[in-house]
């Protein structure tokens, strides 16, 4: 450091300078030094790449000739390899153009699809995808589009990969092709197997020994197996034994078998249609499914036969023949017009023979040129749309002709016998005419229109009623039209604006209309609005201005007579209410003046007293017919319905009525059996009516005779009968006994009112019975009354 000081101190700036030099020499030294180093690495390195490079030269011009060499090999050997390198260009050693023609050139040779055929180049698209991607190698053998075979292999080797094409040669071709055609026929057998296994017809094949090898799913559906493996393992048979002898002994190499068998499937009786044929290696078969069909065959066979069976039925005659003209079906209205015998149509006669019958036989009609009407007739045959001909045959009919051409061949001919129509048109244009005649003549006005609203016809009754002039009332004038010429005689609503709606309405129900009206002119007019067929209306109108008249006069006097009748009851049911409280206080006075506790009465007292007891309960009895009377009239009547014993019924009234017996010396005899039973019936109403029948026998019975009472029982009806031994009933008189206020007395002991009988059959008839008389002259009478024994219990029983 002293010296480094002691440099500083002398020249200032000298001992820095010589540093620096120092260091920039030791750098240049070294730079230099370096270089020379370098000089002399570098030429021994040039001496060393030279003689690489010469090394190189040589192993370059060896490989070359090696892959020269390797090239021819390959040339030699048919073979050729592509070789990829990562993403660089393919290498192609090797050709195949000169050895497969379908290869243009090299160029093409990864084109696969223009040398090789499409599924061989499908493959090698395909294996060439993945070996490059995925390292996949593969071998396979592939055909060119001219049938020639190669070996293609795909391997790969230190991230190259590359393929082998190699040229079979013929063994290993044939070998190859043989391997391919294989293939491709196990693919077809198995594409056809997979067809056939979906198919929904059961397929089999068996072998040599008739052993089942293979089935579809159809056939193991029809046999119920659960898969094709079962029903092959445990040979389930779809036919019966029997069926399969059958196919087996008729099937031969040149002839398969081709029938329908019938068997059971899923316990259905199912008809097949079986195919069988037998090759060097066994039998294969299949059964269609025609139950179906055989159903609809079975149909169509029946509705043949109905439809046979209805034209057989027909009166229309009916003949088919089939494309070759000869009769296929007939029906008895054929045979029975043209009188042709059975035989003969069994035999099926073609359409000529049958016409060449005919007209020997004198049916035909008569024709100028028979040949050529048979020649015509025929031809329909070969028409397209023949057209209907009238035949007008020697007995007189008139026949409509029809020939129908069938689709697959063949005519039907349909007679339709027009004597009858012809027949019946003349018959209704006669019938027109006299209608018309009549229509014309008639007292009543008629006009028909029809559904256009226009007049169809008129007759002279219609035009003069309504005064329209004949022609304004020609046929085809309109409804409104003759509406406006009737006005003047009728402008209400009622009239014509209603007959117009009515015929030019459109009313789903046509109804017909009736009514009544008066002219201006005064006359009365009934109407009726007829609806016709064919949508015609028919308007009828009739003068009844006198029957009018007649009928106002009958119904006013009907009205009065009624009223009359009203008031006759009102005046009886009022008369009778008012005398039923007086009559009352002089019977019950009456009873008092012959007790002891009033006094003593003279005999004179005693005897009127008594006649004014009889003639108060003669009237009260009157005054109480006459109120039951109007009550039943008035509707008002109730039956206290009830189980009544007809034994003691009898008794009772007789006990009733036995003083009035004893008075006019007459006995009265019930005969009533034990085993009568009971009644259902009011018991007041019904001893009213045997007390009024035994006091109508007691008025007419001889002194000293006997009435009888007998009841009976008749089915469900129980029948009280009255007789007596008097005079008997005349005839005029019978006819009115039932009437009220008739009095037949002057054969009676005492005169009445006349209600009883009336009574009794009113009585009797609300009970739901009837009352008869049986009477002689000179014999007595007998009243019988038929009530039925279980009739309803009611309360009301007045209808």
């Amino acid at each position: 450091m002293r010296g480094l000081e002691t440099v500083e101190t002398d020249g200032g700036m000298g001992p820095f300078s010589s540093s620096f030099d120092l260091i920039y020499l030791s750098l240049v030294i070294g730079a230099v030094s370096a270089a020379m180093i370098s000089a002399i690495w570098m030429i021994r390195e040039r001496a060393r790449t030279a003689q690489k490079a010469d090394e190189l030269r040589i192993s370059l011009a060896q490989a070359q000739t090696d892959l020269s060499r390797y090239e021819a090999l390959i040339a030699e050997n048919d073979r050729c390899y592509v070789i990829w390198d990562g993403d660089l260009p393919p290498h192609v050693l090797g050709s195949l153009a000169s050895h497969v023609s379908a290869l243009r050139s090299d160029s093409d040779l990864l084109a696969f699809g223009k040398w090789l055929d499409p599924k061989s180049a499908a493959e090698m698209d395909d294996a060439v995808d993945k070996l490059r991607s995925r390292a996949k190698v593969f071998e396979c053998s592939v055909e060119t589009r001219d049938g020639e075979m190669l070996e293609i292999q795909g391997r790969t080797l230190g991230g190259r990969a590359f393929i082998r094409f190699c040229v079979l040669a013929d063994l290993q071709a044939e070998l190859a092709a043989t391997e391919s055609e294989r293939s491709r026929l196990a693919a077809r057998s198995e594409s056809l197997q997979a067809l056939m296994d979906k198919l929904e017809t059961p397929i089999w094949l068996r072998d040599s020994d008739d052993r089942m090898v293979w089935v579809n799913q159809a056939y193991a559906a029809a046999v119920e197996a659960s898969d094709c493996r079962e029903a092959i393992e445990k040979e389930i048979e779809l036919l019966g034994t029997q069926a399969r002898h059958k196919i087996a002994s008729h099937t031969t190499h040149e002839r398969p078998f081709v029938g329908k068998v019938s068997t059971v499937v899923h316990g259905n009786r199912t008809f097949f249609d079986i195919t069988e044929a037998r090759t060097s290696s066994g039998t294969a078969g299949y059964a269609a499914d025609i139950t179906e069909t055989e159903a609809v065959r079975e149909e169509l066979r029946r509705t043949i036969d109905s439809h046979a069976e209805t034209l057989n039925l027909l009166t229309t005659p009916v003949a088919m023949f089939d494309g070759d003209q000869c009769l296929q079906f007939y029906n008895q209205a054929f045979q029975d017009l043209w009188g042709l015998e059975t035989p003969f149509l069994k035999n099926r006669p073609t359409n000529s023979e049958l016409l060449e019958k005919l007209r020997t036989a004198g049916r035909l009609p008569e024709q100028p040129s028979w040949r050529d009407w048979k020649e015509e007739t025929l031809s329909v045959y070969r028409s397209v749309d023949p057209e209907p001909r009238l035949w007008h045959l020697a007995d007189g009919q008139t026949l409509n002709v029809f020939a129908n051409i069938h689709p697959g061949g063949g005519v039907t001919w349909v007679f339709e016998n027009l004597t009858e129509k012809y027949d019946l048109e003349s018959r209704y244009n006669t019938l027109v005419k006299v209608q018309g005649e009549t229509i014309d003549h008639l007292a009543e006005g008629v006009a028909v229109f029809g559904a256009d609203g226009r007049l169809r016809l008129s007759n002279p009754a219609f035009r003069a009623l309504w005064t329209i002039p004949e022609k304004s009332a020609a046929a085809g004038v309109h409804v409104r039209e003759i509406a406006g010429l009737c006005k003047p005689s009728h402008d209400g609503p009622d009239g014509w604006p209603f007959f117009t709606s009515v015929i030019t309405g459109y009313d789903e129900e046509r109804r017909t209309h009736q009514g009544r009206l008066t002219l201006n002119s005064g006359l009365i007019v009934d109407y009726a609005v007829v609806p016709l067929p064919d949508a015609q209306i028919m308007l009828a109108f009739l003068n009844v201005t006198d029957n009018a008249m007649v009928e106002k006069a009958l119904t006013e006097k009907n009205d009065a007579l009624r009223k009359a009748d009203a008031l006759k009851n009102d005046f009886v049911q009022h008369v009778s209410y008012e005398l039923r409280s007086p009559l009352t206080n002089i019977i019950g006075f009456t009873d008092l003046l012959k007790t002891p506790q009033v006094g003593d009465l003279n005999e004179r007292q005693a005897e009127y007293v008594e006649h004014i007891s009889t003639s108060s309960s003669l009237l009260l009895t009157i005054v109480n017919d006459i109120l039951d009377l109007a009550t039943v009239d008035a509707g008002i009547m109730e039956l206290n319905m009830t189980s009544v014993d007809v034994i003691q019924v009898a008794e009772e009234v007789g006990e009733l009525f036995a003083t009035r017996l004893k008075e006019d010396d007459i006995s009265l005899r019930v005969n009533a059996p034990d085993s009568i039973g009971r009644i259902v019936a009011d018991e007041q109403r019904l001893k009213q009516i045997l007390l009024k029948l035994l006091g109508n026998a007691a008025n007419h019975a001889p002194a000293g005779s006997a009435i009888d009472l007998s009841c009976t029982r008749e089915g469900e009806d129980i029948v009280f009968a009255v007789s007596d031994t008097g005079a008997g009933i005349p005839d005029d008189v019978l006819q009115t006994i039932f009437k009220r206020f008739e009095s037949h007395a002057p054969n009676g002991r005492r005169s009445g009112a006349g209600l009883g009988l009336s009574i009794v059959d009113s009585f009797v008839r609300l009970h739901n019975g009837r009352v008869d008389v049986r009477t002689s002259q000179g014999k007595g009478t007998t009243v019988i009354c038929r009530l039925p024994a279980n009739a309803e219990i009611q309360a009301d029983a007045a209808e």
